[in-house]
C-alpha cells in the first residue's frame, strides 16, 4: 500500500507523506465497507477503530461536534436511534445529551468518520468527497 498523500491549502501548497488516517466504524456497516473498499482500492493506508469493540470517549465525540456538528453524529437513520421512542429521540437535544447516549449507543453514530493526522475530515462516504480529501 501507498502511503496517503494530503495537500493542504494555506499560503503555500504543502504534500503531507506519511499521514496517519484513522478510520472510525463498525466493521459489519455497509457504509463502512464501502469506505475501507475505496481506500484499499486506492491503495492508502489506514488504522481502524471500531468503536463497537473499543468504545468511544466523551472527547472524541467532542471533537467530531466541532467540525461535524453534534446532530450530524447521531446517525438518526439507524435501526438503534428509530427504536427509540419519540419522546426518547425529542430527548437528546444537546451536544451533553448527545455524548451520553453515543457512549452508550455506539451503533447510533455516524459512519464511517475519518480523521487525518487527528483531524476530523470526513463523515459518511460519498466518493466525490473521498476523491476530494483523500487524493
Amino acid at each position: 500500500m501507498r502511503e496517503l498523500s494530503v495537500y493542504i491549502y494555506t499560503d503555500n501548497l504543502v504534500n503531507l507523506t506519511e499521514v496517519k488516517m484513522i478510520v472510525y466504524g463498525i466493521v459489519n456497516c455497509n457504509t463502512v465497507k464501502k469506505s475501507l473498499d475505496w481506500i484499499r482500492a486506492n491503495e492508502l493506508t489506514y488504522e481502524f477503530h471500531d468503536y463497537k469493540k473499543k468504545g468511544i470517549k466523551a472527547e472524541k465525540l467532542t471533537e467530531w461536534f466541532n467540525v461535524f456538528g453534534w446532530e450530524k453524529v447521531i446517525n438518526k437513520n439507524g435501526l438503534t436511534f428509530k427504536k427509540l421512542s419519540k419522546e426518547e429521540q425529542q430527548s437528546i437535544n444537546s451536544p451533553e445529551k448527545a455524548i451520553a447516549f453515543l457512549i452508550q449507543n455506539t451503533s447510533a453514530i455516524k459512519r464511517p468518520i475519518v480523521e487525518i493526522e487527528g483531524k476530523p475530515t470526513l463523515i459518511g462516504f460519498k466518493d466525490e468527497e473521498y476523491q476530494q480529501k483523500l487524493r
